[in-house]
């Protein structure tokens, strides 16, 4: 996922570094062409999985029959059981974002916004300290080749946070809908009441959008977020957290999410 250049830096040598290797995978579904992500390929099926459930596309599992990955032409091909119900009409209007390489979102999943309501959680500084201090930690693609985001999802039901899944891609919404895949599959272990979501990325609209959408109450990001963002989360009464670094943090919204240690605040 990652492949050895040559560069000359700012002195007229050569060194050699790592980018990361991107892969272009165009999704069909019932063989109508979809759309075409560009992606580190690590887990494609959860990619898939995850697009079409944040697209609104498909609302179960038992829906799809088949996604097959073929990397020599770059394609999965989705089989569903009985086909998507006007799926030409359903993919036409699209909310262009501020997503890297350009996301999108279906304009029907604006109006299904009403309609959530996350479950009650909370996240104590401890574990937000926790949350931070692993992704540090972290092995990635990112401290040997930079240019990629991570996402992460974390387990807050017992006294420390624990990681439950981490997946870096070129773009961070890549990586948040591998999550979502991976999350579809695991529905009956992952107690999303229980959950916080992270991301190396801002958290634009759309990424408030999608973790609403997987059931997640409480985000945090290392990095800021943007005004529609924050507009969403307020909406949503959902927990963002942003400027994420060691003990530091700034909550835009939602604040009584956070159970508030004193002796956390005062270190």
């Amino acid at each position: 996922m990652v492949r050895e250049v040559v560069v000359t830096d700012e002195f007229g040598q050569s060194r050699t570094l790592f980018i990361p290797a991107e892969r272009a995978l165009t999704i069909y579904v019932d063989k109508r062409e979809l759309v075409t992500l560009m992606t580190l390929g690590a887990h494609p099926e959860w990619l898939v999985l995850g697009y079409l459930r944040n697209q609104r596309l498909v609302e179960t599992l038992d829906e799809i029959e088949s996604i097959t990955v073929d990397w020599d032409v770059g394609a999965a091909a989705v089989k569903t059981r009985n086909g998507i119900s006007d799926i030409e009409k359903r993919t036409e209007k699209r909310v262009v974002t501020t997503g890297c390489g350009q996301g999108s979102l279906f304009g029907d999943v604006l109006d299904a916004l009403d309609g959530i309501q996350l479950p009650a959680a909370h996240v104590t500084q401890t574990q937000l300290e926790e949350i931070t201090d692993t992704i540090r930690l972290q092995d990635s693609i990112y401290k040997k080749a930079g240019s990629v985001h991570g996402c992460a999802l974390f387990s807050t039901q017992d006294t420390h946070a624990e990681k439950l899944i981490f997946v870096e891609d070129v773009g961070r919404h890549n990586a948040i809908d591998t999550i979502a895949g991976w999350m579809w599959l695991q529905e009956n272990k992952v107690q999303t009441q229980e959950v916080v979501f992270y991301t190396t990325g801002r958290l634009t609209s759309e990424m408030v959008m999608k973790s609403a959408q997987m059931g997640i109450p409480i985000v945090v990001s290392r990095s800021g977020m943007t005004e529609m963002g924050l507009a969403l989360a307020q909406q949503l009464n959902l927990c963002a957290i942003g400027r994420a670094t060691n003990k530091r943090f700034l909550c835009f919204s939602a604040p009584e999410r956070v159970q508030w240690q004193a002796m956390v605040v005062a270190a």
